[in-house]
C-alpha cells in the first residue's frame, strides 16, 4: 500500500531546511516531495495550479512565505500574491483532492497591544502590511479547504538560512556595542521543534485525529529582543556590549507588535505537542553553528 504523499514548500527557507533534515525519521509513515520556486512559484498562481496536476499530495504544508517585513511595504503586490492569494489557491487545489493544508502564519496578525497571551480566537488586528498578507492567508485558506491547519508562530529562527541569533552572532563578533530594542516582547522559536510538532500533528492525523483550524506554536518564555540579544552573546561567550533601546530610537518601514506572546494550549490539548524551554533550544543552535 503507497505512503501518503506530503508535499513541502519553501524547502531552502529555515522551516523547510528542518522538515528536511528530520523527515527521514517519517519515511515509514509518509513519503515527501519538498520544493521552492524553482518547483512551485508561489508568485506565479499559474505555476501553482500546474503542480497540482502533476502531483496529488495527502498533506501540503505551506513554509514558502515572503517574509521581508520592511520590504513588504513597498513590495505589496508580491507579498499578497505569495502570503495570500497563493494560499487561497494552494487551498482550492488542496479540497479537489480531499488533502489537508498546513499553513504557517505570524504573531504580526495581532496589534501587539495585549498584556496576556494571544489565543487562537482572539481578535486580529494586523499593524503591517506583511502581516496583513498573512491574515488574509489564514482566512483564505479556512474559506478555500475546511481541512485546514493554520499554525502561527514568532522568532523563528535556525541554524539554517537568515535569521535573528546568526545575524546578532555576526554583529557581535564585528562591533564591541550593539544596541536592541527592549520594549517588544515576544517567545522565539527554534526552527527544529516547529518541524517536530507539524510532524506530530500529521501523526495524529493519519491515527484518525481529524481536528482543523487555528494554532499557535512557540518555544516556552516570555522575553524582549534585548533579552534574546544578551542570551546569545552570553551563551556564544562574547564580549559585545548589548544595550537596550526603545523602539522609537530604531524606526523601521513596518511598524512591529510591542506584545506577541502566543498561548500554545491548544495544539498541546488537541495535538499532544510538547513544548520546549527557548534557553536550552537556543544553546542546541550555537552548538550546531559552531560545527558548521
Amino acid at each position: 500500500m503507497s505512503k501518503p504523499l506530503v508535499v513541502v514548500t519553501g524547502k531552502n527557507g529555515q522551516l523547510g531546511w528542518e522538515l528536511q533534515r528530520l523527515h527521514e525519521q517519517y519515511i515509514q509513515q509518509f513519503d515527501f516531495l519538498f520544493v521552492d520556486r524553482e518547483e512551485m512559484d508561489l508568485g506565479n498562481l499559474d505555476s501553482v495550479s500546474a503542480f497540482f496536476h502533476k502531483y496529488q499530495p495527502a498533506y501540503f504544508i505551506n513554509c514558502g512565505a515572503y517574509t521581508a517585513v520592511d520590504k513588504a511595504e513597498t513590495e505589496q503586490e508580491l507579498a499578497y500574491t505569495i502570503n495570500a492569494a497563493s494560499v487561497g489557491v494552494i487551498a482550492s487545489a488542496c479540497k479537489a483532492i480531499d488533502a489537508t493544508l498546513i499553513t504557517i502564519s505570524t504573531d504580526y496578525v495581532f496589534n501587539g497591544k495585549g498584556t496576556k497571551p494571544y489565543a487562537v480566537d482572539d481578535a486580529t488586528e494586523p499593524v503591517n502590511y506583511y502581516g496583513y498578507t498573512k491574515w488574509l492567508g489564514e482566512k483564505l485558506a479556512k474559506e478555500n479547504n475546511p481541512k485546514t491547519i493554520v499554525i502561527r508562530t514568532s522568532w523563528v529562527y535556525s541554524s539554517h538560512g537568515n535569521n535573528f541569533v546568526k545575524t546578532m552572532l555576526r554583529l557581535m563578533k564585528e562591533r564591541q556595542e550593539l544596541k536592541v530594542v527592549s520594549d517588544q516582547v515576544g517567545s522565539p522559536t527554534y526552527a527544529a521543534d516547529l518541524a517536530e510538532a507539524i510532524m506530530q500533528v500529521m501523526l495524529q492525523q493519519e491515527a484518525g485525529n481529524t481536528q482543523y483550524g487555528t494554532y499557535h506554536f512557540s518555544n516556552e518564555g516570555v522575553i524582549s529582543w534585548f533579552d534574546f540579544a544578551v542570551a546569545i552573546r552570553d551563551n556564544a561567550q562574547l564580549s559585545c556590549s548589548v544595550l537596550p533601546i526603545p523602539t522609537e530610537a530604531y524606526p523601521t518601514p513596518a511598524k512591529r507588535p510591542a506584545y506577541s506572546v502566543l498561548d500554545k494550549q491548544a495544539i498541546v490539548k488537541d495535538y499532544s505537542v510538547v513544548l520546549k524551554d527557548w534557553k536550552p533550544r537556543l544553546q542546541q543552535c550555537l552548538k550546531e553553528l559552531q560545527a558548521i
